[in-house]
């Protein structure tokens, strides 16, 4: 399970800091791809085949399950840690998260996420007034 919140910098070359306490969750290699809300998932490859599976039994007649589908596997690369602890992001990746410079890499249960500072910023001020409303919205999902 990944959990907590952590600050690094992206450097010029596209290269980031994984966390050390999710680095061995990770395993050798992993997936990363665009996420929601304008961030990336990492997924360890256990949970991207489970991923794959959903979606690959997703109705290909919607509309909306197709979009999602080419959302999610078009932005997928396979990444590999670097003997610093580094992953390589891709140009596509960097650009549609808008990972510029200083970067949080946040652990949520199954995944990984990297935002960009200033999005993950605006995001947490912008959702921490609802957090209770959220909350209450989930009993209804035994939380």
């Amino acid at each position: 399970m990944f959990m907590g919140e952590y600050h690094h910098n992206v450097d010029t070359k596209g290269r980031l800091i994984v966390p050390s306490k999710f680095r061995e969750n990770l395993g050798e290699t992993f997936v990363l791809t665009r996420g929601l809300d304008q961030c990336l998932f990492g997924y360890p490859m256990s949970e991207w085949k489970e991923m794959e599976i959903k979606l690959k039994a997703l109705p290909l007649t919607k509309k909306d399950a197709r979009s999602f589908t080419r959302f999610f596997f078009s932005g997928a690369t396979e990444c590999e840690i670097d003997k610093q602890g580094r992953v390589n992001i891709t140009s596509p990746l960097l650009q549609y998260a808008k990972l510029e410079k200083e970067c949080v890499v946040l652990g949520v249960s199954n995944r990984i996420e990297i935002w960009s500072r200033n999005l993950w910023e605006e995001y947490f001020a912008g959702s921490e007034e609802s957090f209770a409303e959220i909350a209450e919205n989930m009993i209804g999902f035994d939380i």
